[in-house]
């Protein structure tokens, strides 16, 4: 095993892994604090690491080089490769939307800080699509040029943060605790730990190497979990909850947690770095998913690869999103719980089910693999019922006095 594809394997799962879902769970997270949304960190990462085995298992042993939804129809059959696919094209649906959602507040500031010209709410969705649609429109080729000179603005912007912001956080804001709203959180932090589609691309990467690969997906998803526990003592230590510019504020109003960031801190540089960051985080995530998206379509509704074709596709994959985000105002959040429930779907209970089907791994058909793969199905199913009951506003009493 070369070192450099040790190295460069850790990078594209810690790569895949970090996107937009950081802008929107320390406002999420700030209902139960810090404490608490580490412990549900730690938990995400313990299944979704789990069910990660789980689908580099069932690739390992299906022949060729299978993708999820060939995979699924495998180990399971016709019902599997068909909610993979349903549940697939869903998901990449909602992450376009959140990501829309959340550049509209970005749009606006810039427009209005370089020519005093305030957009008009129902305007500012329509920019990301039509400034980086193009490069969607050009296929992999335009993604991955654009795409490497944002990933340099996306490490410069974080580390610019991370440089100035620790001097700005108190130690009080972290003391937070209220056990009483978790439930909430799983469905936002479970969609900011999803990397599992990599693996059959790392699999064929790394020569099948079992042990290598493991090590790869431990480390790899560790450096995401770091990230993102820093991240939070940044933001939970800066901006308090209530008041105008606080997380709570910034939760009713749809926004990310760069705004109110905006407002705590005076310090130039982090106000620029905070704002490339989110601009950064948001584009790079949603290059990514919109070009998956319209190959995705592409090939489910066999479009052909002309230019008319390419065309439709890329109308196929703004539009519908377009008409959500349009049509719910705490779009970015909404659009983010949904995802949770589709990513929970997608790469919980589907990688546990096709596990519980190998015939050809002993651990999977003993004692414990049982009692492991019948856990992590209950945990999938406990999630879509935590998200489906929270959209039905059960759960709303346990953010009352936050709402109010």
């Amino acid at each position: 095993m070369q070192i450099n594809h040790y190295i460069g394997g850790i990078l594209l799962v810690a790569g895949t892994t970090i996107g937009a879902g950081m802008l929107a769970f320390p406002v999420l997270t700030s209902f139960v604090g810090f404490l608490p949304s580490i412990c549900v960190f730690f938990l995400c990462w313990l299944v979704m690491l789990a069910t990660a085995f789980f689908f580099l298992d069932v690739n390992l042993a299906v022949e060729g080089e299978p993708n999820l939804i060939s995979m699924a129809y495998k180990t399971l059959g016709g019902w599997g490769k068909g909610l993979s696919w349903i549940v697939s094209l869903l998901l990449l649906y909602s992450l376009t939307a959140a990501y829309i959602s959340a550049s509209a507040p970005l749009f606006i500031s810039a427009v209005e800080a370089m020519t005093g010209y305030t957009l008009p709410s129902w305007l500012a969705p329509f920019s990301l699509p039509i400034i980086f649609g193009f490069f969607v429109y050009l296929g992999t080729l335009g993604v991955d040029i654009i795409n490497r000179l944002l990933m340099m603005g996306l490490c410069i912007s974080y580390l610019i943060l991370v440089v100035f912001l620790p001097n700005h956080i108190e130690g009080t804001l972290l003391t937070h605790v209220d056990w009483g709203p978790t439930l909430v959180t799983f469905p936002v932090v479970i969609s900011s730990f999803g990397y599992h589609i990599i693996i059959p691309s790392l699999t064929t990467y790394m020569n099948h190497d079992r042990k290598h690969l493991r090590r790869t997906l431990i480390i790899g998803s560790l450096l995401p979990l770091v990230i993102y526990i820093l991240w939070q003592v940044l933001i939970l230590g800066i901006i308090p909850i209530f008041g105008e510019n606080g997380l709570v504020s910034a939760w009713k109003g749809g926004s990310s947690a760069i705004i109110p960031l905006s407002h705590f801190v005076r310090n130039k540089w982090v106000v620029i770095g905070a704002h490339f960051f989110s601009f950064f985080a948001l584009v790079t995530s949603f290059l990514g998913v919109t070009l998956s998206l319209s190959d995705f379509l592409t090939d489910g509704f066999k479009i052909k690869k002309t230019w008319e074709g390419r065309l439709l596709a890329c109308l196929m994959t703004f539009i519908p999103p377009l008409v959500f985000v349009l049509i719910y105002q705490k779009g970015f959040f909404v659009a983010l719980e949904y995802a949770g429930a589709f990513v929970t779907i997608l790469l919980i209970f589907l990688p546990a089910m096709m596990a519980w089907k190998l015939k050809t791994a002993k651990f999977y058909r003993s004692g414990w693999g049982r009692i492991l793969l019948s856990f992590v199905i209950l945990f999938a199913i406990f999630i879509v019922a935590v998200d489906i009951l929270k959209q039905w506003g059960t759960f709303k009493p346990l953010l009352t006095k936050y709402i109010q």
